[in-house]
């Protein structure tokens, strides 16, 4: 059986990990994959990434590295990434990862002017994430998890937006029939959303944010985690080849 990788790029804070795991378990709960049909993969550590016939889905992780510091490895990723939209691969990139792909395909990454968007905050879909295959019947604007310096400030050419905020316009898009990223984390529970608050509380302070509503504002994000839930049964219907992109 082919299986969904999980690219990890990043580590949470060390203290989160006894309680709540790291960014790849999160990642796994959240697709509903078992360790039967999900591989994790840490390019950071190793330099061959499998062919795009031998998979059935991607996730790339976030990571508290930065696009534009061009790290080997994350220059290394971009033309697999290529690849994986050529091969129609699905694929599904988170914050760093969202940013990557854009990056790969021809958009443009940067910081953004305004800082940082930090805690949930509130996103609204497009009118072509209608009959998009994982935001189809999402409310027209729902509550996600965010936790950004950079941000995709122009989308690859080609790429179907499919939701953003007054604060990032490009919170979600879509290249061909089944490449995506999302600014957001889908895999953040409310309480491992608290929980960076909390940590990164004085350099948020630095950037201007108030703290303390930041932590009061934290609150669930179904609809979110329901996007990740269904590109993972995108993966398994691809795996089993009855995979029918919208």
């Amino acid at each position: 059986m082919k299986k969904l990788i999980i690219v990890k790029i990043g580590n949470t804070f060390s203290e989160l990990v006894t309680s709540y795991g790291d960014f790849e378990h999160w990642i796994q709960a959240g697709t509903g994959h078992t360790n039967n049909t999900a591989l994790i993969i840490d390019p950071r550590r190793e330099s061959d990434m499998p062919t795009p016939d031998d998979i059935a889905g991607v996730v790339i992780s976030g990571s508290r590295a930065m696009v534009t510091d061009r790290v080997q490895w994350s220059e290394a990723l971009r033309p697999w990434i290529r690849e994986l939209l050529d091969h129609e691969v699905p694929l599904l990139g988170i914050c760093y990862g969202h940013q990557l792909i854009a990056d790969a395909l021809g958009g443009e990454v940067d910081y953004h002017p305004n800082g940082v968007e930090a805690g949930t905050v509130t996103i609204k879909r497009t009118e072509q994430a209608l009959d998009d295959e994982l935001f189809h019947d999402l409310p027209p604007q729902f509550p996600v998890q965010a936790i950004h310096w950079q941000s995709v400030r122009h989308l690859p050419p080609g790429a179907t937006l499919l939701a953003g905020n007054s604060f990032d316009p490009h919170h979600a898009f879509r290249v061909g029939k089944c490449t995506w990223g999302v600014q957001f984390h889908p895999e953040f529970s409310s309480n491992i959303m608290y929980e960076y608050l909390c940590r990164l509380g004085p350099e948020l302070a630095e950037c201007g944010q108030d703290v303390e509503t930041l932590l009061n504002r934290v609150s669930r994000t179904d609809w979110a985690a329901l996007i990740l839930k269904r590109f993972g049964m995108l993966v398994l219907r691809q795996n089993s080849r009855t995979y029918e992109p919208a």
